[in-house]
């Protein structure tokens, strides 16, 4: 394989990557986390990404209504809490290592509504009378 291709996940990186989102989300529901940057921010924890050796995730999380700012504060938050988070992980997932968090903010939702907005501006550009269908 060459170097800097990109692999699907296996079956047990996706398995164990979403066995880490739950156990961080019972952690933030919990609110075991006394960060008073944490504190009274909903979290939402979109997906985790787990490297093949299991050792290291990524979490993508993104604050409920937050903003850009916002979302940059509770990610440097959270990345200060990584390792407790780490032991808490280790307590609730059979892992023969706990894996090394990061977090990261989630720009899928601006992505797609960035896609969304230019889908529109395309739709509207287009004149209907000039493309009847028919050909020349």
């Amino acid at each position: 394989m060459q170097k800097g291709s990109t692999k699907a996940p296996t079956q047990r990186q996706l398995r164990v990557g979403e066995e880490i989102r739950h156990a961080l989300a019972v952690v933030f529901e919990r609110g075991d986390i006394r960060d008073p940057a944490l504190q009274g921010v909903s979290i939402t924890i979109t997906e985790v990404r787990i490297s093949p050796d299991l050792k290291n995730a990524t979490a993508f999380v993104m604050p409920l209504g937050g903003n850009r700012q916002e979302a940059l504060e509770t990610v440097e938050a959270l990345n200060r809490a990584s390792p407790f988070l780490r032991r808490c992980i280790a307590k609730s997932v059979q892992l023969r290592y706990a894996p090394e968090v990061k977090f990261s903010v989630d720009t899928t939702f601006e992505q797609a509504d960035r896609i969304d907005q230019l889908l529109r501006e395309s739709d509207s550009n287009v004149d209907p009378e000039s493309d009847d269908g028919h050909g020349a």
